[in-house]
């Protein structure tokens, strides 16, 4: 395929040189590298669509020849001649009235696939579990351990709140500073399954040792050590359902990770009220060790899922490549499409990133406008999914509910109610997301945030001097309850659908590790401050500093998110390379339009779209 390396060196080469040159000269739109940008996006939307049928067929029949795949290649022709084609592969003459009625079940009944697939979606789900069990079960029994082990004032003075932050935080200081960075060097080694199983492995190892710590350092390693489970594990299970998902349901199995972390959330809060009525000393060491079960049952059923036909590509094991398609697709000639095509799209890629390592790529990620823009978007959407204050409540929504005057046992029943709402409004985000779009989600749900937790603050105040007051009881449940139904559809699910989309193909895997480090840091963030938050500003300015942040979140969002919802990769191109400031500009005439036509009742001329051709 020497032919078409050359031209992918040549428009890479294009694309370098426009996008370094005239970065300081935003004023001027559309910019001069704009189309080496949709040049390059067009390749990667269909790299096969450009090429001559005579050469593609010679491509295939080599590809075929040095992979010891002869015996497949009439089912490679005609799968390559069908990703060519895309959604015209219907008018083909070469493909039987079989395969037609395949591609057609792609689109009419798409969720009719091989149950290989379903068995790796439920252990993807379950590896998302794992994850939000990790997260919560620490919420029911930090408000027992920290007596148990002694974190008290008595002992640590003025410092015990830093001490109480410091082990509650300890998994996302992990995640932060070492597991989001060791996912791709355990990929490039142990592959995707290999890395979800070493994962899942720590996660079991450090739940076990979590239950028999006997100090507060202890657990305070033993969590450490689980955040390096759960950094790499976040970041690679995603991606592991991508690489192996059909298109036409690609985006409903990675959502899948959100829904089913929520669903760990709530076993996590379930697991505080089914021990925490026992004795104090075993109760929370119940509690921590009950997420032992779920990472096993991930280790048992990883190795009978395919691995990744992605990975297996980019390593030069096309046959095992195939055979993985083979296991997930319904028919050969599907399996054969999607091998070829995979392979094209990994060439290109390993094309445009000839020469360069982490550091170039880290670099080209600012220096270039139209990547800079899209990671302060993505920024942006990870960092309010932290200071949007969900995580205060996911951590310690126990302590906050002894605060207002409920008992242990009461508090962790309640906790439970935040994390069974967590997930039951995580799931209309399957319709929402692509409905609505990502940034109207952001854009309605924030001012609810907002209230809701100055809500959930003020509530404080109701009968201050009367501990068991009912009235502050419901209206904190209530204020966190309501929290709870506007996240889930919103700041829940959009972050890291949003990021997955912000950033070119080209950049998408070093883009990814800075929005998920920034994620993983201000959760760090999060978890540590908010013992010593609560303390000097109250529960109320607490709460109240976050809903102020909310307030803000909507104004970047408003401000510096474009709207990434069914748009193509020129498109999003198009999109990212509009300077900021004229953006801004136009977001903010945008809401004063609307603010005309749904408040005040005025008849006005529509908006023009700010990308011709995209609205």
């Amino acid at each position: 395929m020497a032919e078409k390396k050359d031209d992918l060196s040549d428009q890479d080469a294009s694309y370098h040189e426009n996008a370094y040159n005239g970065d300081s000269k935003e004023a001027s739109y559309p910019p001069a590298n704009l189309e080496s940008l949709q040049a390059l996006s067009t390749k990667f939307e269909n790299p096969l669509a450009s090429i001559r049928r005579e050469k593609l067929m010679s491509d295939v029949q080599e590809f075929c020849e040095q992979n010891d795949l002869m015996d497949q290649l009439e089912n490679f022709q005609k799968g390559a001649l069908a990703a060519q084609a895309g959604s015209n592969a219907h008018s083909l003459t070469e493909l039987s009235d079989e395969e037609k009625h395949w591609l057609t079940l792609e689109h009419t009944r798409k969720w009719k696939q091989p149950w290989q697939l379903y068995w790796l979606a439920s252990m993807c789900s379950l590896a998302a579990a794992v994850q939000g069990m990790d997260e919560t079960v620490n919420n029911g029994a930090q408000a027992i351990y920290f007596d148990q082990l002694n974190i008290t004032e008595a002992r640590f003075g003025s410092n015990v709140a830093n001490i109480q932050g410091l082990v509650v935080s300890a998994p996302y200081l992990a995640c932060a500073v070492l597991g989001c960075w060791l996912t791709e060097p355990l990929n490039a080694i142990f592959a995707r399954r290999g890395t979800i199983f070493i994962s899942c492995l720590v996660a079991a190892i450090a739940s076990i040792w979590e239950g028999v710590a006997q100090s507060w350092v202890n657990l305070f390693i033993a969590r450490f050590v689980l955040g390096l489970g759960i950094g790499s594990k976040s970041a690679t299970v995603p991606v592991y359902t991508a690489e192996c998902a059909p298109a036409p349901i690609r985006g409903a199995l990675v959502m899948q990770w959100q829904v089913w972390t929520a669903f760990g959330i709530m076993l996590g809060n379930i697991m505080g009220v089914a021990f925490g009525g026992l004795r104090p000393d075993l109760a929370w060491r119940l509690i921590l060790g009950s997420t032992v079960v779920l990472p096993l049952f991930v280790c048992a059923q990883v190795y009978f899922c395919p691995e990744s036909p992605r990975w297996l590509i980019q390593h030069n094991k096309n046959k095992k490549a195939f055979k993985s398609f083979q296991t997930i697709r319904n028919t050969d000639f599907q399996a054969a499409r999607d091998t070829y095509y995979t392979y094209v799209g990994v060439q290109l890629e390993l094309e445009v990133n000839k020469g360069k390592n982490f550091f170039t790529k880290v670099w080209e990620l600012f220096s270039i406008p139209r990547n800079r823009r899209g990671a302060f978007a993505a920024w942006i959407v990870m960092f309010m999914q932290q200071f949007c204050a969900v995580n205060v409540i996911a951590y310690y929504s126990t302590t906050i509910f002894e605060q207002s005057g409920y008992s242990l046992n009461s508090a962790l029943l309640a906790s439970m109610g935040t994390g069974i709402l967590n997930w039951v409004f995580a799931l209309p985000a399957f319709f929402t997301i692509d409905t609505w779009g990502r940034r109207n989600l952001l854009l309605f749900t924030f001012p609810f945030l907002a209230i809701t937790l100055l809500w959930t603050g003020f509530s404080f105040w109701i009968e201050p001097d009367n501990p068991r007051s009912k009235a502050r009881l419901g209206m904190v449940t209530t204020g966190m309850y309501l929290f709870e139904c506007f996240y889930s559809p919103g700041e829940g699910p959009v972050p890291f659908s949003y990021s997955a989309e912000a950033f070119p193909m080209q950049a998408r895997d070093v883009g990814m590790s800075f929005a998920t480090a920034t994620t993983w840091c201000f959760n760090f963030v999060i978890g540590f401050t908010w013992p010593n938050m609560s303390k000097a500003f109250t529960p109320q300015g607490g709460f109240g500093w976050y809903a102020a942040w909310c307030i803000i979140g909507w104004w970047l969002v408003l401000l510096f998110v474009p709207e990434t919802k069914a748009l193509t990769l020129e498109e999003l191109d198009q999109v990212f390379s509009i300077p900021t400031r004229k953006h801004a500009s136009y977001q903010l005439e945008s809401a004063w339009w609307h603010f005309q036509v749904w408040v005040l009742r005025r008849k006005l001329k529509p908006m023009p779209p700010l990308v011709e051709g995209i609205h």
